[in-house]
């Protein structure tokens, strides 16, 4: 379905976006694994995936850095020749009620979160619009479609994804690049399995379907929006939630 694409997943190294990096390459592109700091576990990941018959390495780039985030597009695309798929997956969290968040937290979310997808999307623009083809998927997540309490960086910063998408989808249309965003609900990731089980059981309460979502769910829709059979869809948003945005 892929093959012959390449493939950029920014956060790569686990989690959602490590899923989607591997189903990426299990339809045939080529991933490269970006990541900040976890070194070992994104060049493991690039090894799973040449060990499975595909094609994958890591790089590391803070995403929040815009010289660096240029850096790294000009090296993959003169390497690979175009990239086609764009990722934006790579977020924090540093959450806090609002009255005693610091200024620090919420930049450090903000800037990684948004600004990272800005800053890749903002080095990309001009050979997507040479190509006159790509696809551009931004993980966004329900805490920017429902807001969460104790979350008011997060949230905010991924409200700001889905406002970015829709601009730059609005932008880009014209040349048939096609940019979506995904709003993850409660999935089964690291971060989650360290909530204490009471808390993980009321969540699955307030979900319809009534379970925590896989990373696989997340992959699944990522790999349908990078594939020739979404190309006429973009500037949407797709909630993959269990039902919880209902």
């Amino acid at each position: 379905m892929l093959t012959g694409k390449v493939a950029l997943v920014t956060g790569a190294s686990r989690g959602i976006g490590a899923q989607i990096a591997v189903a990426l390459a299990k339809e045939g592109a080529a991933v490269i694994v970006n990541y900040c700091g976890s070194k070992e576990k994104a060049e493991a990941l690039a090894e799973e995936i040449r060990s499975a018959g595909g094609s994958g390495e890591a790089y590391q780039c803070d995403v929040s850095n815009f010289t660096a985030c240029g850096e790294m597009v000009q090296e993959l695309v003169k390497k690979y020749g175009h990239i086609d798929i764009l990722v934006n997956n790579a977020g924090i969290t540093r959450d806090g009620l609002l009255a005693k968040m610091s200024e620090e937290d919420f930049d450090r979310v903000m800037d990684t979160n948004l600004k990272g997808a800005f800053n890749t999307i903002r080095h990309m623009y001009r050979f997507f619009l040479k190509q006159k083809s790509g696809k551009i998927i931004n993980l966004s997540s329900v805490s920017g479609i429902m807001g969460n309490p104790g979350q008011a960086n997060y949230s905010a910063s991924k409200a700001g994804v889905i406002g970015l998408t829709k601009s730059v989808a609005r932008e880009l249309a014209g040349r048939g690049i096609c940019v979506n965003a995904i709003a993850p609900g409660f999935i089964d990731t690291d971060m989650t399995a360290a909530l204490p089980e009471a808390a993980r059981e009321k969540l699955k309460e307030a979900i319809p379907l009534k379970r925590i979502g896989k990373p696989e769910d997340i992959a699944n829709m990522a790999v349908f929006l990078a594939s020739d059979k979404a190309d006429y869809i973009t500037g949407q948003v797709f909630a993959v939630d269990g039902g919880m945005t209902i």
